[in-house]
């Protein structure tokens, strides 16, 4: 008699999870040398959009009805339909429920103490914050260091930085991945809500997204885009003239 084959239920898990062998050379990216991370390639100096190759979404297996089925967790995470729908950690480690920024305007932006973006951003904000915080406007500043090493700080330097030095008023986050498999889940639906020029991946430190009062991302700028060019579309969101 021949042997029975294996259950369904096994054979798509053993199709779902496939684990390289841990001997397997890094692959390589274009003419660069070999890297053990496309996300190595955005660890220069400069701003100008370094190239990434885009991260691969794990895959996941989920029951459905009548079987199980395999689901992008990329996909899952963008199942959202707002940025109120998500928490996240302040620079305290404490859960903050986003849907305590119902009926705001957010500017949502990927900070970093040592870029040479820094300066001009931290200052515009500060200056847009200032002047439209009575408004219904808020800033959420999240620190990320995976773009040329340039946040390296703890969480408390990183706000004793921000708000020494530039008088930040607006919250300052915990820091978080916004690229790579352990990309934050806000950022997850921030990328897939608005990609950018070059795909959406986060290209560089102080790129900034800008969210309506109903949690919908209504534009994305690149990190050269200066706070205050984006007044205007902030103004209007608002419903000021």
């Amino acid at each position: 008699m021949p042997p029975r084959p294996a259950p369904l239920l096994s054979r798509l898990r053993a199709a779902a999870v496939v684990t390289p062998p841990v001997s397997a050379a890094p692959l390589r990216y274009g003419r660069h040398p070999r890297l053990a991370s496309p996300f190595a390639l955005t660890q220069s100096c400069c701003p100008r959009f370094p190239r990434a190759a885009a991260a691969v979404s794990p895959l996941v297996l989920r029951p459905v009805a009548g079987g199980f089925a395999l689901f992008s967790m990329a996909a899952a995470a963008s199942s959202a339909a707002s940025v109120h729908d998500f928490t996240v950690k302040d620079a305290s480690g404490k859960d903050v429920d986003l849907s305590t920024y119902k009926g705001k305007v957010l500017l949502i932006v990927n900070v970093a103490s040592q870029c040479g973006l820094t300066n001009s951003n931290y200052t515009e904000l500060s200056q847009l914050y200032e002047k439209y915080k009575d408004q219904g406007f808020e800033i959420l500043a999240f620190p990320c260091n995976q773009f040329g090493g340039q946040e390296p700080g703890t969480n408390e330097e990183i706000v004793q930085f921000a708000c020494t030095r530039f008088k930040a008023e607006y919250p300052i986050f915990d820091k978080v991945d916004v690229n790579g498999d352990n990309t934050a889940p806000i950022y997850k639906f921030l990328k897939s809500s608005k990609g950018g020029l070059f795909g959406e991946n986060i290209k560089w430190n102080f790129s900034k997204f800008l969210v309506d009062k109903e949690g919908r991302v209504v534009e994305r700028y690149a990190p050269t885009t200066s706070p205050l060019s984006i007044e205007k579309d902030i103004k209007k969101l608002l419903g000021s003239s």
